[in-house]
């Protein structure tokens, strides 16, 4: 295959993967805590195509590999809701919750209780405290977290003052190792234990936004798109150069 069509081909492949990450942001524009996925490229050189031994310099064909894909921490705007069990967490740290994979970690803090007075998130995974989940009486009212995470309620009709545990909150030394298992969740990777964050403050009453840019993602789609085309065309005006080549060499005189 023709130098050409490779670099082509190897670029097509990049931003079709290129654009897997950006709709998935688009997609995830509203979706609470959300954090963006970004793509990292580098140039990969090579000798073209050929037959001979020659070893110039001139042989280095350029290619576009997509080295790996990121995760923008970046701290979402906080958005005021009122509703005491939504929290927003300034800082790095995660909230850790149970699920039947074990423990996972979210910054997505709109939280509910659920019928066994456990405090869960959006998808039913209970929110692990220092001692175990979060476990509320029917008879507790007014909910207070405050910034370190200690949940704390009135109890009943003499309205005593009665602490329901304290949030867990870690971080990572190595962020990046972070894996995404959907449901805005992670999971830590290899070798990539999570720590206690006594650094990260928790706002009741807030949630934070998603990352995303959506405008400025709605834009790299389009570029994307265009780009890809451009190159299909590309592509094509050099199979149709080497159709007709082929066929005025075919073309003998009688």
């Amino acid at each position: 295959m023709e130098n050409m069509l490779l670099v082509g081909l190897s670029r097509q492949m990049t931003l079709e993967r290129q654009m897997d990450v950006v709709a998935n942001n688009v997609a995830n524009v509203n979706t609470t805590g959300y954090k963006a996925g970004k793509s990292l490229f580098h140039e990969y050189l090579t000798s073209g195509a050929h037959q001979d031994d020659f070893k110039g310099a001139d042989r280095r064909i350029s290619y576009v590999t997509d080295r790996a894909t990121y995760h923008d921490f970046a701290q979402g705007a906080a958005e005021p809701t009122k509703n005491p069990l939504d929290l927003a967490i300034d800082g790095q740290g995660f909230l850790v919750v149970q699920t039947p994979g074990g423990e996972r970690y979210t910054r997505d803090g709109s939280l509910q209780i659920n019928s066994q007075g456990q405090l869960v998130t959006a998808a039913g995974n209970p929110v692990l405290g220092t001692s175990g989940p979060i476990v509320f009486q029917p008879t507790d009212k007014e909910i207070s977290i405050t910034a370190d995470g200690s949940v704390s309620v009135l109890e009943g009709t003499n309205r005593i003052d009665s602490v329901r545990g304290k949030l867990r909150l870690v971080s990572f030394a190595q962020a990046q190792k972070l894996v995404k298992e959907g449901a805005n969740l992670y999971s830590g990777g290899e070798g990539n234990a999570a720590q206690p964050d006594a650094a990260s403050k928790v706002r009741q009453g807030f949630v934070e936004k998603s990352n995303v840019n959506s405008v400025a993602e709605m834009s790299k789609m389009i570029e994307v798109t265009r780009a890809y085309t451009q190159i299909s065309s590309m592509l094509q005006s050099q199979g149709d150069l080497r159709k007709s080549a082929l066929e005025k060499l075919a073309d003998v005189p009688a």
